[in-house]
């Protein structure tokens, strides 16, 4: 039998217009402590987006977005934030928020491989 590992993911959400707390699912986050494993996958699918908020600035999003995936993959680009352990980057990464990009609170797992599992989450969540 395979090694299942204890996983954490999020959903990443964009709000265009928080006080209407309409959403989109443009992303996931999947954390694995034991495996030192953090990936962010995501797609904008602008007409969803522009269908709730026909203003929203998808280039905006997109680099805002960018960001996330930045600071989880710690690139030295990133700022401080990304220079943190994995762990503690997840946290930062899907804390509660009030803001245009928000994350679903995390959703524990057991799975005998990460990188699957996340191209799993994505398909299922996302796409």
């Amino acid at each position: 039998m395979q090694d299942r590992h204890l996983y954490e993911y999020a959903v990443i959400r964009v709000v265009p217009r928080v006080e209407r707390e309409e959403f989109v699912n443009v992303g996931i986050i999947l954390f694995c402590k034991r495996k030192k494993f953090i990936k962010v996958l995501h797609h904008i699918n602008s007409a969803k987006v522009l269908s709730i908020c026909p203003d929203t600035d998808i280039e905006q999003l997109q680099q805002n977005i960018d960001s996330f995936e930045n600071i989880a993959h710690g690139s030295r680009t990133a700022g401080p934030i990304a220079q943190m352990e994995i762990a503690e980057r997840f946290r930062w990464l899907t804390a509660v928020r009030s803001s245009v990009i928000q994350t679903s609170r995390p959703h524990p797992g057991l799975c005998p491989d990460p990188e699957e599992k996340a191209a799993q989450l994505f398909r299922e969540l996302v796409l």
